[in-house]
């Protein structure tokens, strides 16, 4: 229960410090293009994160040892995760907005669902469906259905795509933490994924400008790569590793509420009984999901 709770704290706050990454994405990206953003965040959180890592290797005196089968497995995740999920997931809010980008990436959990089931064996449990059912309502009260596949076809296509490609990458997070710790994972499936933007980063930028005077545009880029990324990436994986991957899926339910939130404190938008209503279902599925035992 103690793993559980504390696996709960880490995904609560990943999923809260991506809240308001769709707004701030959305701001940047109309100065920077979608692949050389994904690169700067990339390259902030990897300077970041390798620094911790460094200090906590050397304080430890040791360095984790780490198989060719494990350098392959962060490969692939820092390839379907960090680069194509998040690169879909930039270019198909580019391509249709905010609301939009958030309400589709929310079916990630149940795409975590089945693919657990699938690699990891996980069970599909009546507790496991029943959280599923009561906060996925609680999106759909919470954003509602007032948005424009029709106006954004290939963005909302995209970000379907971003949605599976994320939900692969928490299952396979999960299988990496049997032998390597969050840490090492996120770190160099990050360095993995910064590799494997640079081509498209650099083609990318012949065709673009990306000169800006803006502070905000450089508050939105620290915002991306440390918060966004370092800090919410690392703690996915680590809520990942002390939760099944299925059950932790449930607190990704957590972006819209915090995305609504900070409308309302920053934007001066209306919050409406729809917000607690659909917040207090999303909150009661993770609960159900979280403080009992599996039967």
């Amino acid at each position: 229960m103690k793993k559980s709770i504390i696996g709960a704290i880490c995904l609560s706050l990943a999923a809260s410090m991506w809240g308001g990454m769709y707004v701030v994405s959305k701001y940047v990206l109309d100065f920077i293009p979608p692949f050389t953003l994904v690169w700067l965040r990339y390259m902030i959180a990897f300077i970041f994160l390798y620094a911790i890592l460094f200090a906590v290797q050397k304080k430890s005196g040791q360095r984790q040892m780490m198989a060719k089968t494990d350098w392959l497995l962060l490969v692939w995740i820092g390839f379907i995760g960090y680069f194509v999920s998040i690169s879909f997931q930039f270019i198909g809010t580019k391509l249709s907005d905010a609301h939009t980008g958030s309400l589709i990436t929310s079916a990630t959990p149940a795409f975590i669902v089945i693919f657990a089931r699938w690699v990891l064996k996980e069970k599909i449990t009546p507790r496991k469906l029943i959280s599923m059912v009561l906060a996925t309502l609680g999106v759909t009260i919470v954003i509602g259905w007032d948005f424009h596949v029709g106006d954004y076809f290939w963005g909302s296509l995209i970000l379907v795509g971003a949605a599976v490609t994320w939900a692969l990458l928490s299952v396979y997070v999960k299988v990496a933490s049997k032998r390597l710790s969050s840490l090492t994972t996120t770190t160099y499936a990050i360095l993995f994924a910064l590799v494997f933007t640079t081509p498209a980063m650099l083609w990318e930028l012949q065709a673009n400008d990306i000169f800006y005077e803006s502070p905000l545009v450089i508050f939105g880029i620290l915002y991306l790569g440390i918060v966004s990324t370092a800090g919410a990436f690392f703690l996915w994986n680590k809520g990942l590793e002390l939760m099944d991957a299925g059950v932790g899926s449930l607190f990704f339910f957590f972006q819209p509420i915090v995305g609504s939130f900070l409308g309302w404190l920053l934007l001066n938008e209306q919050l409406n009984a729809n917000f607690f209503i659909g917040g207090a279902c999303i909150v009661l599925g993770v609960v159900i999901i979280t403080f009992q035992k599996e039967g």
